[in-house]
C-alpha cells in the first residue's frame, strides 16, 4: 500500500481549518450575544442615541450573523464556500460603511455603485445556480 503524502497533507490542512473555523464561530458568536446585550441596552436606555448608532449596531450585527451562517453553511456543504454568502457579507459592510461614513458624497457614491456591481455578481451567481436546477 502506497502512503500518499499528498491526501495527508490535504487532511491535516483540512483539519486545521476547521478548528479554526469551529473557533472564528466561538468568537463571532460571544460578539454577536454582546451585540445583542448592546442593541437591547440602546433600545431601553434613558439616553439619547442617533438613529445612525442604533442602525449601525443593526447591521453590525447581521454582519457577524452572516459570518456565522456562511461558517455554518461551510460545513452543511462538505467544506464549501458558497459565492453567494460573500457577496451578502459585502453588500452588508458596504451599507454599514455609507451608514457610518457618508459625509464625502463621492465616496458614498463610489460605495453604492460597488453595491450595484455585487447586486449584479449576485444576480449572475443565481442565475447560473438556478440554470443548473
Amino acid at each position: 500500500m502506497k502512503f500518499n503524502i499528498d491526501h495527508y497533507i490535504a487532511s491535516i490542512l483540512q483539519w486545521i481549518l476547521n478548528i479554526a473555523l469551529i473557533i472564528l464561530s466561538i468568537v463571532l458568536s460571544i460578539f454577536l450575544i454582546n451585540e445583542t446585550i448592546t442593541f437591547i441596552q440602546y433600545i431601553f436606555s434613558t439616553k439619547e442615541y442617533t438613529s445612525y448608532k442604533l442602525v449601525e449596531s443593526i447591521i453590525v450585527y447581521f454582519l457577524y450573523f452572516e459570518f456565522i451562517a456562511l461558517i455554518i453553511k461551510y460545513f452543511k456543504s462538505n467544506y464549501h464556500f458558497p459565492l453567494r454568502y460573500f457577496i451578502y457579507i459585502g453588500i452588508t459592510a458596504l451599507i454599514r460603511l455609507i451608514i457610518v461614513s457618508h459625509e464625502e458624497p463621492i465616496e458614498t457614491l463610489l460605495y453604492a455603485g460597488a453595491i450595484l456591481v455585487l447586486v449584479i455578481a449576485l444576480y449572475i451567481s443565481n442565475m447560473r445556480d438556478l440554470r443548473k436546477e
